[in-house]
């Protein structure tokens, strides 16, 4: 994607922006059209601008006066491989990729801040934006991290947000502690004998001994873990088989294990095994196990959380903002988290169709009040006056 129209000024140049970066959208790792958008947008308003950081990831840095401090404010830029049925006139131009999870809008949000930031110069510190390539299963945050984000681009504090399908658009939410899942990967080969459908007697039937154990893992959650912990445990895709007269050689499972304690997970990924080694066995069959880890539990820290509330009761008001429940999805501003103190808050997006959806479509109306925010919170925290614990 290369975007040669001139620099956003209005909401509604941004708001086009958002619309033009939804056309074009890109899998993880490949967003170089969004990635050099970026770039040359924050280039154009006076940023320090590091282009591959984690491979398509950018930073921008501002800094202004004397103050030490520095904050960190996150946004996520690729898309999902999913087939868009908006019916959008700006709809994806990528046949089977879309922004089905609001990315575009948050690059767009942070970009809008940016300007903001840039024109404003009501701060003292550094401000560090960083735009994260691969958030949708692919580890883009481990990747910057990996290339030394935190050391090359030090922040004493980090915040992501992403916008909320079916809360009142404008509105934010808050989460002290545990906010989203871990998750974790487990893919179960189940290797039979495979053969003619008329003599299944002659065969080892991996399908059957399959459909066994997707039925034995409903009781794990319910019957395993303590009922006082969130967790989830689905069976997600199976894989086998080619003819309906054919019986197959092996037949696929990929589960995703979701919990807020890693404890938990561990129990749950020990549980499947035991399972499925004893349901190929009731069968005949045998099996093969890969548990790959995927991301851990978002947790955000007390003080931060406190903070970035402040900020948007103080700014918005107190009728604008409010609590949310932990959620079970998953997100990999855990791995920064995990590095930094900071927090990860939400954005009503209004009422729509849920993200992941094929016909998720971002409202544009929250551009403008969340790029205010994220201006607000990064003025509060490098405020002059702010103490060392970043309370303004």
């Amino acid at each position: 994607m290369t975007d040669q129209r001139p620099t956003p000024q209005s909401i509604d140049d941004f708001i086009a922006l958002r619309r033009g970066i939804h056309a074009a959208p890109e899998l993880g790792f490949k967003e170089f059209g969004t990635s050099d958008l970026v770039a040359r947008l924050l280039e154009g308003w006076g940023y320090e601008v590091e282009r591959g950081v984690g491979r398509t990831g950018v930073v921008g840095t501002l800094k202004l006066g004397a103050g030490e401090r520095s904050i960190g404010l996150r946004a996520d830029m690729d898309a999902l491989p999913i087939v868009e049925a908006t019916g959008l006139p700006y709809a994806s131009a990528n046949p089977g990729v879309m922004h089905a999870c609001g990315h575009d809008g948050h690059t767009t949000i942070l970009l809008a801040a940016a300007r903001d930031l840039a024109e404003r110069r009501n701060f003292s510190g550094t401000v560090r934006l960083i735009f994260q390539p691969a958030e949708e299963m692919e580890g883009g945050a481990v990747k910057m991290i990996e290339e030394g984000l935190f050391e090359r681009f030090p922040v004493d504090a980090v915040f992501g947000m992403h916008n909320w399908p079916n809360l009142p658009a404008g509105e934010f939410r808050f989460i002290n502690g545990p906010t989203m899942a871990s998750v974790d990967w487990i893919v179960i080969s189940m290797e039979g004998k495979g053969g003619h459908g008329a003599k299944p007697h002659e065969t080892v039937d991996p399908v059957v001994a399959a459909a066994s154990l997707v039925m034995a893992l409903q009781s794990v959650v319910s019957r395993n873990v303590d009922p006082k912990d969130p967790a989830v445990l689905t069976v997600g895709m199976i894989h086998g088989g080619a003819a309906p007269n054919v019986i197959p050689d092996k037949v696929e499972l990929q589960i995703t294990v979701r919990a807020f304690r890693r404890e938990v997970a561990a129990l749950i990924g020990e549980r499947v095994r035991v399972l499925a080694e004893a349901q190929a066995a009731s069968f005949g069959a045998k099996v093969v196990i890969r548990h790959p880890t995927g991301y851990p539990a978002l947790t955000n820290h007390d003080a931060e959380t406190d903070f970035a509330r402040d900020v948007a009761q103080r700014h918005f008001g107190s009728d604008r903002v409010g609590e949310l429940a932990p959620q079970m999805v998953s997100e990999d501003f855990a791995f920064m988290l995990e590095q930094r103190p900071g927090s990860y808050l939400f954005v009503g997006n209004g009422p729509s169709a849920d993200l992941h959806s094929p016909h998720y479509n971002f409202n544009d109306d929250v551009i403008e009040p969340a790029a205010r925010y994220w201006v607000a919170l990064a003025e509060d925290y490098l405020a002059a006056n702010a103490p060392a614990g970043g309370k303004a």
